[in-house]
């Protein structure tokens, strides 16, 4: 079950593999040697693992560029003088530059991953042909069967696309690297389109989808759980046909994962992210993490935990990062009596008055070093996914039957009278509070996504493919003006606040030491930097 793990932190305690070296002990860009690449299975699969792990740096500042950007997180001290304080500011404030040092860190950590994916590709004979947008199958390096290929070859085209979906979906066109490259050769690469962009990455995930097993959930062999397979590309496939507005091609690959994987929902939330339970039916991919002084453990216990708790929350006490709105934890419905929304105390804590995210915590006994995997793809994400290809087909229709699924399995009752707004329900078939037009099934849907993957780097995203980014987040600034945003100073009042958010800041900057480095091309900036 933890196959994975037990290979990432043998890397790191046995000696001599030096496929492992190559990987974990990452060297900068400048010393990358373009000749080393790797000669057999064994050297190969280490070398994927390694990329498997290097899944975990960008997730140190993901938060901050997804749910610090919308309805869900804030920086907790209005007025706090703190360097990584300001810095969080500038994130949920929309008055990033291009010399945040968070944006740089985010960008350098994917393209060393990526730099490593393409050295596993490279010895297994992948190239990518940019002109006709089609994927070069040649001899391979490395000495292997055709099926070790063909599985090594999905496993890392999958970790290819799923880094390039997240970067062009945040900074627009960027630099495709399909093949490792040495510094002066890497000047001569400038931005490609959006187009072309998922254009490699569909072309990733088609022949991931291809190449990779499609055994059910329950024949899946415990040692394998954790790897990439097929119904983990097509669930990405399909999320990245949605961000392309191809309706149609995401639902057949929805409706194949929810009908033959044997994936599907546990029976609650707490299950999903339960420690003991990891990797579960509803899991098609995560980012994993090990405890035990490794270096491999997750951080977030500790970065999310509030400060000043001491270990009363977490030992070694928190840094209070990606502090819960009071928006997002009054949209969760946990009335004193009747049907609570049991996903609240999956998701927020409470320490005196503080909130903090809860979603990623356990025990540990070294301070960042959580025990808890970061789902990337649930079953959860898969059944929405399909209401909104599907689109709104009636009160008592397939899509609002999906939303329902879900609220179901977080304890909502079936609605017969009340007030259906302070109570969490079901949404009825017919009367006042039935979903009846796109509109309400549009903000429905939005909500569910919200309280279901809050904290897990979905809502920005969610929000920027349908068309509600300005309006939510305009609207959550409203709401907690008064109780926040007023306390800044230098006082800025809630119209200048609103008026920051604006279809050029959705994007990041391209680092400007991107930019300033390469004296050999003239590199965009994206719009509004």
């Amino acid at each position: 079950m933890k196959k994975i793990k037990y290979i990432l932190a043998g890397m790191i305690l046995v000696n001599g593999l030096t496929a492992c070296k190559k990987i974990i002990d990452l060297d900068p860009v400048s010393n990358e040697v373009v000749t080393n690449y790797y000669h057999n299975y064994y050297e190969v699969n280490n070398a994927l693992t390694g990329c498997y792990s290097g899944l975990q740096a960008p997730l140190v500042t993901e938060w901050m560029v997804t749910e610090l950007r919308t309805d869900n997180s804030k920086q907790a001290s209005p007025n706090s003088k703190s360097n990584a304080n300001i810095e969080l500011n500038a994130f949920n404030m929309y008055t990033q530059s291009s010399q945040h040092q968070q944006v740089y860190n985010y960008w350098i950590s994917v393209y060393r991953n990526i730099r490593s994916i393409n050295y596993v590709l490279k010895s297994l004979g992948v190239g990518y042909n940019s002109e006709s947008g089609q994927l070069v199958f040649g001899e391979a390096a490395a000495q292997m069967t055709d099926a070790e290929k063909d599985q090594l070859a999905g496993e890392a085209l999958f970790l290819r696309a799923y880094h390039y979906f997240n970067m062009v979906r945040l900074f627009g066109g960027v630099f495709l690297l399909t093949e490792p490259v040495i510094p002066s050769e890497a000047k001569q690469i400038n931005r490609s389109s959006v187009d072309d962009c998922y254009k490699l990455i569909v072309a990733d995930l088609l022949a991931a989808e291809e190449r990779l097993p499609s055994a059910k959930y329950d024949a899946i062999p415990s040692v394998d759980l954790g790897r990439v397979n097929a119904w983990s590309a097509k669930a990405l496939l399909a999320k990245v046909y949605l961000t392309r507005g191809s309706k149609g091609d995401a639902l057949p690959l929805l409706n194949d994962v929810i009908n033959n994987s044997g994936y599907g929902l546990e029976s609650s939330s707490s299950r999903v992210f339960s420690i003991s339970n990891e990797m579960n039916k509803e899991i098609l991919f995560a980012v994993r993490y090990k405890a035990g002084s490794l270096g491999l453990g997750n951080p977030m216990a500790n970065y999310f935990a509030p400060t000043g708790s001491g270990d009363a929350i977490v030992n070694g006490d928190g840094s209070g990062f990606n502090y819960p709105t009071t928006n997002l934890s009054n949209a969760y419905k946990t009335p004193a009596s009747g049907a609570s929304d049991s996903r609240k105390a999956v998701s927020i804590g409470t320490y005196g008055s503080k909130l903090y995210a809860k979603k990623f915590w356990s025990e540990v006994q070294v301070k960042f070093d959580a025990e808890n995997d970061f789902p990337v793809i649930r079953f959860a994400d898969v059944l929405l996914m399909k209401a909104e290809a599907t689109g709104f087909d009636g009160a008592s229709g397939t899509s609002v039957g999906i939303i329902n699924q879900i609220r179901a399995r977080a304890g909502a009752g079936v609605y017969t009278s009340g007030t259906f707004s302070t109570g969490f329900y079901q949404y009825p078939a017919s009367g006042t509070d039935a979903i009846t037009d796109e509109e309400k099934f549009l903000a429905a849907l939005l909500n569910e996504r919200r309280l279901e993957f809050a904290f897990e780097n979905q809502r920005f995203f969610d929000l920027v493919r349908m068309g509600q980014l300005i309006p939510v987040v305009q609207a959550y600034y409203s709401s907690e003006y008064s109780s926040h945003y007023k306390k800044y100073i230098p006082a800025i009042t809630l119209a200048e606040l609103q008026a920051n958010v604006i279809p050029e800041r959705f994007l990041l900057p391209i680092p400007q030491k991107e930019i300033d480095t390469n004296d050999q091309i003239h590199i965009e900036q994206n719009p509004g930097y």
